[in-house]
């Protein structure tokens, strides 16, 4: 009995033993969040299984088994990606982000692992050969990207336009379709991008080479960092790194050994120095926005009290034709309908559309469904009586809606036109999606360069105010004068 009873405690030890000490281990285990762009293969991209691939997935993965840690992926675009990591939402970046000087101010990044460069592609058709044939045209590049920088310095010697876009699937398209005459991107993203189909060329050699870096926010994570050094010269020394590199470009086209990266002191600077700095960008990009807006509005005004007008005519088509316009274009999200008009069309007919033009065709469709819903609603809110009374003193049906319904429903809509006014306002910021660079946009190229984003985004959230105000003004004495 006795030995049975010693048994026993033994194994319940035991079991305590491993119940205790399981957390333990699993605690010494650190788990990071990490974010990554997907749309910048052979970097990093997402294959039909949904998982993530690239160079710097596959590279992110023998680091953390040779580290032992784990992480949990968080793809999204690169810009919001580098605003995550400021605002400490996730504790690195893995996105082929170039170590710049000015991005060293705000991040601390791990050894360069990839030295890379700009070039120039532009269509198989295109008789462009090389910057000093872009005089007056406008090329692609996207946000926050090295590419971009390049661009925007060299139009100002080769005096061409640059226009952003936020993922490479849009702006490679935006190029096949005409819209803009080439695109500005990484040598291994575009020779990838090439080899995969997209049917482009490339046309300059390499410039402005840069290295890649694994980034974490300044004087944060540095035990992450720490890993990440001692993992990639691992890989580094026994060749895993190499075969990484070649499964997705081949051999060649690529140099690791040399660390260029050098660290520079934070330069600090104030919000009435971001205002100086960026005034003129900031201005150009309200005037768009305020054009957008007026031109929107008013257009959709007009189709959206037309859909209204049917909606409430006798006839049954009429009726129903307005109901299945507005039933289409309010359920259909903006971000898609703007693709559509701007990618899509082009496609499928061969000829271009304007950004500007989309932007403003967006707005109109859109905004004038909901116009048209509550201007139908508006018509229908005046008591049938006046209608009827009116036709009883010997009015035709549309002299009697012109006269009688309409004067009144007006005046119960104008509260509702008023926020509309603001809301195509706010929605305008959706159309830099298709490469638009109004407010929203601009603010979003601004933090790209500077990695301000707090300050930058009070920056707009504070001129958005300020307009929305003077509009609601404005609106407000023009519904009294009304009245």
């Amino acid at each position: 009995m006795r030995k049975w009873l010693i048994s026993l405690m033994a194994l319940v030890g035991l079991a305590v033993g491993i119940v205790v000490s399981s957390p333990a281990v699993h605690a010494a285990t650190p788990n990071y969040t990490i974010t990554t762009d997907t749309t910048f293969p052979p970097f990093e991209f997402q294959t039909d299984n949904g998982k993530y691939r690239g160079i710097d997935m596959d590279m992110l993965k023998e680091i953390s088994k040779r580290e032992h840690f784990t992480y949990t992926l968080k793809p999204m675009s690169f810009n919001a990606g580098v605003q995550a990591v400021q605002a400490g939402q996730v504790d690195g970046i893995v996105a082929g982000m170039s170590i710049t000087d000015e991005r060293k101010n705000t991040f601390d990044f791990g050894t360069p692992y990839y030295k890379s460069g700009i070039v120039m592609a532009v269509s198989q058709k295109s008789k462009i050969n090389g910057l000093s044939d872009l005089k007056g045209k406008t090329v692609a590049a996207k946000t926050g990207s090295a590419g971009a920088d390049y661009a925007r310095e060299m139009s100002k010697k080769y005096g061409f336009k640059v226009t952003f876009f936020n993922d490479s699937n849009t702006m490679y398209n935006d190029v096949l379709i005409g819209n803009t005459v080439a695109v500005f991107e990484d040598q291994p993203v575009m020779a990838y991008a090439i080899q995969q189909g997209t049917n482009l060329k490339i046309v300059t050699k390499p410039a402005k080479g840069n290295w890649y870096g694994f980034g974490v926010k300044k004087s944060a994570n540095a035990e992450l960092l720490k890993k990440f050094n001692a993992g990639y010269a691992e890989i580094v020394k026994d060749g895993t790194y190499d075969k990484i590199v070649n499964r997705y470009l081949g051999k060649g086209g690529y140099n690791y050994k040399k660390n260029a990266a050098n660290q520079t002191e934070n330069q600090k600077t104030t919000i009435w120095d971001l205002v100086k700095e960026n005034k003129s960008a900031l201005s150009s990009g309200l005037v768009k926005t305020l054009e957008l807006t007026l031109v929107g509005i008013i257009l959709a005004a007009i189709w959206g009290i037309f859909l209204g007008i049917l909606g409430v005519m006798p006839s049954k088509f009429a009726r129903g034709l307005s109901t299945t316009i507005i039933y289409i274009f309010r359920g259909l999200p903006m971000l898609v309908l703007a693709f559509f008009i701007y990618i899509g069309i082009p496609n499928l007919t061969g000829q271009k559309i304007p950004a500007f033009t989309a932007g403003v065709i967006t707005l109109i469709l859109n905004e004038g469904a909901y116009i048209g819903a509550f201007v139908s609603g508006g018509f229908k809110s005046v008591d049938s009586g006046q209608l009827e009374a009116a036709r009883s003193l010997g009015l035709p049906y549309g002299k009697a809606m012109r006269k009688v319904v309409m004067p009144q429903g007006i005046r119960l809509m104008i509260p509702s036109f008023i926020n509309q006014f603001i809301i195509t306002l706010k929605d305008t910021s959706i159309l830099s999606a298709i490469g638009i660079i109004e407010l929203t946009q601009t603010g979003t190229l601004i933090i790209a360069r500077n990695l301000q984003g707090f300050r930058v985004w009070l920056m707009i959230a504070v001129l958005y105010l300020i307009v929305i105000t003077l509009l609601t003004w404005l609106s407000n004495w023009v519904e009294k004068r009304i009245k």
